[in-house]
């Protein structure tokens, strides 16, 4: 017995060749990717019929059998691992609609080689706009939360140790601030994949005199792909799109982490509902924050799927490839499905967190993150460099931490000693003068240098971010908008040519 795609081939395809991988990534890949093969047959058969390539009675018969196939969806096409691949099926049954002679004819001018290096890019488009909605509403909650708490006084860390006074407004802010630059990276990824390889054949084109940008059009794409080789070789859109995904969800895995420990016990910053936690099955008092791990674990998952996939196509030739075009795409296809999962389970994370202001002032106040306000006020005040007052506050902090005495207990007269240890004189600082140099809502809002934490910059700093995601959602919607239009001018003109012409089915 022959190939059943080819009389190239004498032998059937091994059991074990259609087991292991032909049946997989038909299950795999033929549901998903059965609307954009169909748009996809159907935008080259309109071109095919204006170029005058396929005359119109045969032409509305094609156009027939695609709406037809396309009613009754991906279920009613029986699959066949023998005939190797999604194509093939899809064709094996345009041919039993519309007649052997009629369905066969679709084909010309083009490869798989194309057909699929336009599958990827459709289908990366719509998971792109998927995730910069996904990304958008994560953005917008931070915001909220973020001008809600711009005066939740709280530590600021590094190195998990206490750093200086924050509020947790300005965290979110900062956070939001990332988000958006992760929005804007995709945006740009959007942007590289704007071109349809439609056309481009196997690699070197074709001697048929068709119309590379009427395809495009009816896509919804700006233009076509300029050289036929690269059209069909380059995956780049989508490792750069991963490469987005793969930041993203570095910063999301750090937000998890942040709030992972604050929630803690020992911490106490902040609380979750238990809607988002999880339980033990031996430990009756257990609240295990499920999410947080989730997230902090698919941001090693991302991370793994774009190292993965960049190994795979290192090797391969700069042409079309299975290892570099198939294999390698199974990891962005999972990473922005996880992306997507990501992404809600983060806005609900931001969303659902309550911080816990008393026990984040109260902190504030005691674990000396307010240290360098003092050291500051003895610059302005006391007439020593900076170095100078560094010392000094260090002693001080040395010497309150030996005798068990959180920051806010700190006196004038131990500040003193400290001075005359360090730099052989008194600072002469009043009581009320450190008591203030300690308050860490004081010191918050003193910083009203650009960029800092004082409630008024982050609410400034809100309203400046809630400009750009407005204008972020607007870009979104035009270019969404864009890629509708032109869907529904290809439903529209394969509905006008399916009902023209003379025949029945062949």
């Amino acid at each position: 017995m022959e190939s059943k795609v080819s009389r190239r081939l004498k032998q059937t395809t091994a059991p074990e060749v259609c087991e292991h991988i032909y049946l997989p990534r038909l299950q795999r890949e033929f549901g998903s990717g059965f609307r954009y093969l169909t748009d996809i047959n159907q935008a080259h058969l309109l071109m095919l019929h204006g170029a005058g390539l396929i005359p119109r009675p045969i032409a509305a018969r094609i156009a027939r059998a695609l709406c037809e196939i396309e009613a009754q969806g991906p279920e009613a096409v029986p699959l066949d691992p023998a005939r190797e691949d999604a194509y093939f099926n899809y064709e094996a049954r345009l041919m039993e609609v519309a007649g052997p002679d009629a369905g066969g004819r679709l084909h010309v001018a083009r490869s798989r080689n194309d057909i699929l290096a336009t599958h990827d890019r459709l289908r990366a488009r719509d998971a792109g706009l998927a995730l910069l909605d996904a990304l958008s509403a994560v953005r917008s909650v931070a915001l909220e939360r973020a001008a809600q708490h711009a005066d939740a006084v709280m530590p600021g860390y590094t190195h998990l140790q206490a750093a200086q006074p924050i509020t947790y407004g300005y965290y979110l802010a900062g956070v939001a601030d990332a988000v958006g630059r992760d929005i804007g990276r995709l945006r740009h990824a959007l942007a590289g994949l704007d071109a349809c390889p439609l056309g481009a054949g196997a690699l070197a084109g074709t001697a048929f005199p068709i119309d590379r940008e009427a395809t495009a059009r009816w896509l919804g794409f700006e233009a076509s792909v300029p050289n036929s080789l690269d059209a069909v070789a380059s995956r780049d859109f989508a490792w750069e799109m991963l490469s987005v995904l793969a930041i993203a969800a570095v910063t999301w895995s750090r937000v998890a982490q942040d709030l992972f420990v604050w929630a803690t016990p020992e911490f106490g910053l902040i609380d979750f509902p238990d809607s988002v936690a999880g339980t033990s099955s031996i430990m009756p008092q257990k609240k295990n924050p499920v999410v947080l791990e989730y997230l902090k674990g698919k941001g090693a998952h991302l991370i793994g799927l774009l190292t993965a996939a960049l190994a795979t196509v290192k090797t391969s030739h700069f042409t079309h490839t299975g290892d570099g075009n198939r294999e390698s795409m199974r990891g962005f296809w999972e990473a922005t499905d996880e992306c997507l999962r990501c992404a809600r389970l983060l806005r609900l994370v931001i969303e659902s967190a309550t911080p816990q202001r008393d026990n984040m002032l109260r902190r504030a106040r005691r674990d000396f993150s307010a240290a360098t306000d003092l050291a500051d006020a003895l610059v302005r005040e006391a007439d020593v460099s900076f170095r100078e007052a560094h010392h000094i506050v260090g002693a001080v902090v040395r010497q309150a931490l030996d005798a068990s005495l959180p920051a806010d207990e700190i006196t004038s007269a131990m500040l003193d000693a400290a001075a005359l240890e360090q730099v052989g004189r008194p600072m002469g600082l009043s009581e009320e003068a450190v008591r203030r140099c300690l308050d860490p809502r004081a010191g918050v809002a003193a910083r009203m240098a650009a960029g800092g934490p004082a409630p008024v910059l982050v609410l400034e700093s809100v309203a400046r971010q809630q400009a750009a995601w407005r204008a972020d959602g607007e870009a979104t919607a035009m270019l969404r908008r864009r890629v509708e239009l032109a869907r529904e001018g290809l439903k529209r003109d394969i509905a006008t040519l399916a009902g023209n012409g003379d025949g029945g089915r062949g």
